[in-house]
């Protein structure tokens, strides 16, 4: 099975051009993210409640022996050598590098190429464009359904859907419709009742973390203009 952080990484590639399709800031945050959401949904990791040694919505890591996955134990090292973080501190931590590791993924997969080239001739610039859609597709179909069909969404794809919420990509990932029917519709997913108590915690705190990042670029933005 592939990784959340997989599977986002290629939806927020625009399969043509190879560039992401949304900013700088904001894509390392999701996918980050991302993995720490997928700890959560195996129940690696869960935010502290009220009376436990560690303080209320800081992580605490499961006793089990950490995921076979090395981007997935790499997380959780990062996680167990911390003292206990927040959420948003945890995403800094796991950030580490990642993006590098998700796209090698999807380059050995098959599903993208790395295309070097050079912007007006001086700056390098690096694209992944896509060469086979079929995984892609797959996941995009389910999230139609969901989005568009009113279909219910299985947990990940739920999960895959409060992440794109966040960074606010839902309709730049299903661009034939509705575009404010689409948004709504991912904010309903994203807010709904689809994971346990636990969870519901990690995405809400994994969510606020990913909006930081794309709202504090386009205010300092906003700010200089």
């Amino acid at each position: 099975m592939t990784l959340l952080a997989e599977d986002l990484l290629l939806l927020l590639l625009d399969d043509e051009s190879g560039k992401p399709l949304i900013g700088s800031t904001a894509l390392p945050r999701a996918l980050a993210g991302a993995v720490l959401l997928e700890l959560a949904l195996g129940g690696v990791v869960r935010p502290a409640g009220e009376g436990e040694e560690v303080k209320k919505g800081r992580l605490v890591l499961s006793d089990d022996a950490p995921p076979e996955d090395p981007i997935l134990a790499g997380a959780v090292a990062r996680i167990r050598d911390s003292k206990p973080l927040k959420p948003e501190s945890a995403i800094e931590k796991i950030d580490q590098r990642l993006r590098e590791a998700l796209v090698q993924r999807i380059v050995d997969r098959g599903w993208v190429r790395e295309s070097n080239g050079r912007l007006l001739g001086i700056f390098p610039t690096t694209v992944w464009p896509a060469v086979d859609e079929s995984h892609e597709r797959a996941v995009r179909d389910e999230l139609g359904a969901a989005l568009m069909d009113g279909a219910t969404p299985t947990e990940r794809t739920a999960a895959l859907i409060s992440l794109l919420s966040a960074v606010d990509a839902a309709p730049k990932v299903i661009p034939d419709g509705d575009r404010r029917a689409i948004k709504k519709r991912a904010k309903e997913i994203a807010d709904g009742e689809w994971a346990g108590a636990a969870v519901r915690r990690t995405v809400e705190a994994v969510n606020a973390a990913i909006m930081v990042a794309v709202i504090i670029p386009a205010t300092a933005a906003g700010g200089t203009s």
